[in-house]
């Protein structure tokens, strides 16, 4: 690797936009190559608002840089994700990797056959406060249950989110829009989910619970379609030691995500994986699939492999 990481980005909208190209833009260990999106014209602008240059296909981008990050829907992200490991590029992965195992596995099996570092972005896990938390927790251990709640109001009535227009968010709703983060710090703390359950609430809102590896439990509410006065995050753990609920985050998703590509940098460097990486996006694809498929089955416990 040169003293940068050239790092192209897939993506151009409104999370493109205000997080990764800016993000990206700034960073003193990355060269931002250039920007691919679906839409020319957006790539073309945004490209030029952080004064690097559009480019006409992936695989010209892939072949002028590093790394790939990818700011695209799901299903999308997945298919180039596994094209820019075959390529031999690293990958700064949104969460969810995909909506689907077969799309999820085919990405982690891409990056480990290539032998490429991988780093998942999940905001919350990637903030400074709420990353120490976590490992914090995880160290103290002795937890047996915790519940999250992450209501958000991005399709409230009331609601002007720039995401409130966002296809693959209308359609998979909160389960794969916000599930993932609260999973991002269970999982790290109480172990590797075993059983999940899920209950279907008013609009998009559902009702998880699930049992983990060192037989711990644990719930969590998500919902796009909360009121905005009743939205927020909250994450609690209870244990030996107490009560510990998850700090407020002080600061922006910007920040997270420059944390996210240290992370990235680091792993290219020492050749060591990451617990966020492409394997544990897969997890998380896995559990959230395997509630989706509990609906069906009037909320029968589904187990996991």
């Amino acid at each position: 690797m040169t003293t940068t990481l050239r790092i192209g980005l897939l993506g151009t909208g409104p999370w493109a936009r205000r997080v990764h190209a800016p993000a990206l833009a700034a960073h003193p260990g990355v060269t931002f190559t250039g920007v691919w999106g679906r839409r020319p014209e957006a790539a073309a602008a945004l490209a030029a608002s952080h004064g690097t240059r559009p480019y006409a296909t992936p695989e010209d981008l892939f072949a002028d840089t590093d790394a790939l990050a990818i700011a695209l829907p799901p299903s999308v992200q997945a298919d180039l994700a596994v094209r820019a490991a075959g390529a031999g590029r690293h990958l700064l992965l949104d969460k969810p990797v995909a909506t689907t195992v077969a799309e999820a596995r085919a990405v982690a099996e891409a990056a480990e056959r290539a032998g490429v570092a991988s780093i998942v972005f999940f905001t919350a896990r990637f903030g400074t406060a709420e990353g120490e938390w976590v490992d914090r927790a995880a160290a103290a251990g002795g937890w047996f249950t915790a519940h999250a709640d992450w209501l958000g109001s991005v399709f409230a009535a009331d609601s002007d989110s720039p995401y409130a227009a966002s296809p693959w968010r209308r359609e998979k709703g909160a389960l794969w829009d916000v599930g993932p983060h609260a999973l991002s710090l269970l999982l790290p703390v109480l172990g590797d989910a075993e059983h999940v359950t899920a209950t279907r609430g008013p609009g998009d809102t559902v009702l998880l619970t699930l049992r983990h590896a060192g037989g711990a439990a644990s719930s969590a509410t998500v919902s796009l379609t909360a009121p905005r006065a009743a939205s927020g995050v909250s994450v609690t753990l209870y244990g030996t030691s107490g009560a510990t609920s998850l700090p407020r985050r002080q600061e922006g998703p910007e920040v997270a995500y420059e944390r996210a590509v240290d992370a990235l940098l680091a792993s290219v460097r020492s050749g060591e994986g990451h617990a966020c990486d492409a394997r544990f996006g897969l997890r998380v694809t896995e559990v959230l699939a395997a509630a989706e498929a509990s609906f069906e089955g009037a909320g029968e416990r589904k187990p996991l492999a």
